[in-house]
């Protein structure tokens, strides 16, 4: 009790410090997500999860209810949600404590459960009550998983628990207002109990009302019959296996990168689809683990438009209710997981992870920020985790974003935002990770790395459309390994470079290649070195990140201090400048990246929109090696491009058509 809410001791909320829990729930909205992610693929485990009425009014658990539609009785365990309705939020009413007891049935009927109502203030012993209510719970569950059939709907139960707001606390205040029912119940109903004296006693009369002196000895221990009536070992919350889910991880069969690598005889001389190639690779390891199920896929419905469709050739996406005849590659017991919400992909997962299993969260880049706040409480409870000794590392949160804002012209402005990786970079150095392979073998690669990490926050951002491939498969390799590095291949001149074009990301990557190409034929006296960075968190001080490349390596990569750096990147400038901090001379790194400008347009408009062209980068190269003139022609050029393609609707066959040549 004296550690509790103290400094140095346990804090407010449930917390991994604490045997048992799996999900703090100190931000609402994610229990009932995280609960149906432990049931998957675990048919033998049955996750009670509570959840109060105030939690049940934010959209991830509206969301949430439908889950039940994704449970196999046949794979999966179950969920038994507890919906604790007391009436109030921190000071106003529930929506759902508004409700009557037949409008309840009825919504929750309609989402497909059988709602078991509980009402503490109607009951003569509401702990009997309750007891016998979880036992019928109990055997519909079981009922449930011995007569169910594919095709049919499959009504779980759950429980809707009534009680007063407050209950057991003071009738009322010292100032004769009334507590127990009431939003004056909410957390701390005495706040002046060090000031104000009869506060204080009315604090101690309401302890005292539990009678400690029956069950504590003088030293705090329980008493010995007390202690009889807890349930073995083995069996009480905080030693069920699945809540330390690292116990229970076991490395993946991961498949050799070689078979699905990309043939690459020359840079630029191969064509692929980075997330098409990969797709491939993670539909063998769905084959590998069909046995084990301890790998699945969550997807807010986009798998086939970010070419990851392969993996429906080794398993379907699940679904447990009756579909329409038109519906294909859906069936109970899949393990690709599609549902129009980020809430449920995250919540999913997590549960996931920390019971011991492993996942991929595939989505469209400027969607992924949906969860943004998840993935903040994730990385929280992560970065606990990490402090608690007994705690097994549990397999790595990873994210693969395509579907990138660069390559959204149908779509437009909304479609365009690579803030996640934003947010990503404000976590702890233990566990942020950021990836950009600019090719389908580094992503090959990639992919093998986030898989066999534990304790991580892996956000991957690739490319889905057919492009040129850069790298062979041992490049990649090395390449991977190193974090970034000078593409000799690509460079122009010998000797400290007048200029460093660097890149992170796919169309970056392109663009930059595409300048390198235009100012080795317009200024062929001028040295150009070429910098791809695979890992964005290389470019941080090595006492910073643990991926910070050495001083030594930086320097080899980027030139000394008085080299001017034109850095070509994926997102948004600031990230970068945001790795940079700490490294000498940072003002040297001038980064193009995405600023906020789009609309519905071709790709080479929205590079230019956002002075992310090929012309844009050649031509502050240009600026920046002491050739105004040579700026000047290619800006022109730009612009002349750029008029032909607001003229015909689509890029130039000078753009769309531009190959890499030795």
């Amino acid at each position: 009790m004296r550690r509790f809410s103290w400094p140095g001791g346990f804090p407010s909320h449930l917390s991994p410090e604490v045997p048992g829990v799996v999900h703090e729930g100190g931000e609402l909205g994610y229990a009932l997500a995280t609960a149906f992610g432990a049931a998957l693929d675990k048919p033998d485990l049955l996750v009670a999860c509570l959840v109060g009425d105030g939690e049940a009014e934010t959209g991830p658990t509206a969301g949430s209810w439908h889950a039940n539609k994704y449970l196999s009785p046949d794979t999966d365990g179950a969920v038994l949600p507890v919906l604790h309705l007391n009436g109030y939020k921190i000071s106003s009413p529930t929506v759902y404590g508004c409700m009557s007891d037949e409008e309840l049935t009825a919504y929750f009927s309609g989402a497909g459960w059988s709602p078991y109502l509980v009402d503490v203030t109607r009951a003569e012993d509401p702990d009997a009550l309750l007891a016998e209510t979880l036992d019928l719970a109990h055997r519909e569950i079981v009922a449930v998983r011995e007569r169910w059939q594919p095709g049919e709907r499959a009504v779980w139960p759950m429980i809707v628990l009534r009680s007063p707001k407050g209950w057991g606390v003071p009738e009322s205040d010292v100032a004769g207002r009334p507590l127990e029912g009431t939003f004056r119940a909410h957390q701390v109903p005495l706040n002046d109990v060090h000031s104000d004296d009869a506060e204080f006693a009315l604090l101690e009369q309401w302890l005292r009302s539990y009678r400690p002196e029956d069950l504590f000895g003088a030293d705090g221990r329980p008493h010995d019959d007390l202690l009889a009536e807890l349930p073995p070992e083995d069996l009480r919350l905080g030693r069920v296996p699945e809540a330390n889910g690292g116990a229970l991880r076991r490395d993946l069969p991961l498949p050799e990168v070689a078979r699905f690598a990309v043939e690459v005889p020359a840079p630029g001389a191969a064509s692929a689809s980075p997330t098409g190639t990969a797709g491939e690779w993670l539909a063998e390891l769905m084959r590998a683990t069909e046995d084990r199920r301890d790998f699945r896929v969550m997807c807010p419905d986009e798998l086939e438009s970010n070419k990851l469709g392969a993996l429906l050739d080794a398993t379907d996406r699940t679904f447990a209710w009756p579909l329409p005849e038109t519906a294909e590659h859906v069936a109970p017991g899949g393990r690709v997981m599609e549902v129009l919400s980020e809430h449920l992909c995250q919540g999913w997962l997590q549960g996931y992870l920390l019971t011991g299993r492993h996942g991929l969260f595939p989505c469209y880049e400027a969607f992924a920020s949906i969860a943004d706040s998840m993935l903040n409480q994730y990385a929280k409870f992560l970065k606990m985790s990490g402090e608690v000794l007994w705690r097994e590392p549990v397999a790595s949160l990873n994210y693969l974003l395509t579907s990138e804002g660069w390559r959204q012209e149908h779509n437009g402005y909304s479609h365009q935002g690579p803030g996640f990786l934003n947010n990503l970079l404000t976590k702890k150095a233990s566990t942020a990770r950021i990836y950009l392979p600019p090719d389908a073998n580094t992503l090959l690669v990639t992919l093998r790395r986030c898989l066999t990490s534990t304790d991580r926050i892996n956000l991957v951002i690739a490319g889905k459309n057919e492009g040129s491939q850069w790298l062979d498969l041992d490049a990649a390799e090395r390449h991977c390994e190193a974090g970034a590095g000078v593409w000799d291949w690509a460079c122009h001149g010998d000797g400290e470079p007048g200029v460093v074009l660097a890149c992170a990301g796919g169309i970056p990557t392109v663009e930059v290649l595409a300048a390198t190409s235009m100012l080795r034929d317009r200024a062929p006296d001028l040295t150009v070195r070429v910098v791809n960075v695979v890992d964005l968190l290389s470019l941080a001080p090595a006492d910073r990140h643990p991926h910070g490349l050495s001083e030594e390596d930086f320097t080899d990569c980027f030139g000394s201090t008085t080299v001017p750096v034109v850095f070509g990147f994926h997102g948004y400038p600031s990230a970068v400048h945001e790795v940079l901090h700490g490294r000498p001379e940072t003002e040297r790194f001038h980064v193009h990246g995405y600023l906020e400008e789009g609309t519905t347009t071709t790709p080479f408009d929205l590079l230019v929109s956002n002075q992310m062209s090929r012309y844009d980068l050649a031509a502050d190269a240009a600026r920046r090696a002491g050739r105004p003139e040579l700026a000047g022609r290619l800006i022109s050029e730009r612009d002349e491009m750029r008029a032909a393609a607001h003229e015909q609707g689509e890029d130039p066959e000078e753009i769309t058509g531009w190959r890499w040549s030795a």
